[in-house]
């Protein structure tokens, strides 16, 4: 991550915004790290190395270590001499290729789903969910912890559509069987509904609503059963549709869509 000299993609704002990530309130005290992260500055793991490397500065005094205490009403925290305040919210939907991993950089060198994302009009963001490395479709990011936090929580139980392709014929009584569910590994997994879109003979398209999130949960819910997945496509999250996004494109939602899934 380039700090020296800041640029369109690593300059922290100097506005704050309402809707922005921010300190959770009046006199609540964090770690520096994790306040340059609620800032939306970058991840905690970047902001912690760039504490041991002397770059941040709380009032004037350069900081080491990452639990440095830091009152959210007081105090001016700087990187490399620029003021950190909390940024304006940016929340990208994108259309996620086959094939990508979802995450910031890969121990097997393999292709990220940030690749899609090279635009140096973008500050940092992180993935706000995820999604295996051979589905597709709907993946958001965002730079605001807050508001991701709010929307992966499982207590918030925003259903999820995928449209799945699956390797037979689907009978007639599979929806009640993917309903009902099954226990994995410990894990309960189940459908909460399930609507069949189109049958073949040799495969079917079934459209699979979650509300809440398991590792792998489709694909491990349809191999109890004995049923392979040739695609798997998150095509909305609560009320917000992928529509006609192109593949691997990428789009800023604004306050009324990112309202949909938090609303203010």
């Amino acid at each position: 991550m380039r700090m020296n000299k800041p640029s369109p993609r690593t300059r922290p704002r100097h506005r704050h915004a309402t809707t922005g990530p921010g300190d959770a309130g009046p006199s609540t005290r964090h770690g520096i790290a994790r306040v340059l992260s609620k800032r939306g500055l970058c991840s905690r793991s970047q902001a912690e190395a760039l504490v041991r490397a002397g770059r941040v500065t709380l009032d004037g005094r350069i900081v080491r270590d990452p639990e440095t205490p830091v009152a959210t009403d007081r105090g001016i925290v700087r990187v490399d001499g620029i003021e950190v305040t909390a940024a304006e919210r940016v929340v990208v939907m994108l259309n996620k290729p086959r094939g990508l991993v979802t995450s910031r950089a890969d121990e097997r060198s393999r292709d990220t789903v940030y690749r899609c994302l090279d635009d140096d009009g973008l500050p940092w963001l992180a993935p706000v969910g995820r999604l295996d490395k051979a589905s597709e479709g709907l993946l958001l990011f965002s730079n605001d912890p807050v508001w991701a936090a709010a929307v992966t929580a499982p207590d918030a139980r925003i259903e999820k559509t995928y449209h799945v392709q699956i390797d037979r014929n689907a009978g007639d009584d599979l929806s009640a069987q993917l309903h009902a569910g099954i226990v994995d590994r410990g894990e309960r997994l189940a459908a909460r509904r399930v609507e069949i879109l189109r049958r073949g003979d040799k495969n079917s398209w079934l459209a699979i609503v979650l509300d809440e999130g398991r590792n792998r949960h489709i694909r491990r819910l349809l191999a109890a059963h004995g049923i392979g997945v040739l695609r798997l496509i998150r095509v909305a999250i609560g009320p917000l549709v992928l529509g006609d996004l192109p593949k691997g494109a990428w789009r800023r939602l604004d306050a009324d869509e990112q309202a949909l899934l938090v609303p203010r």
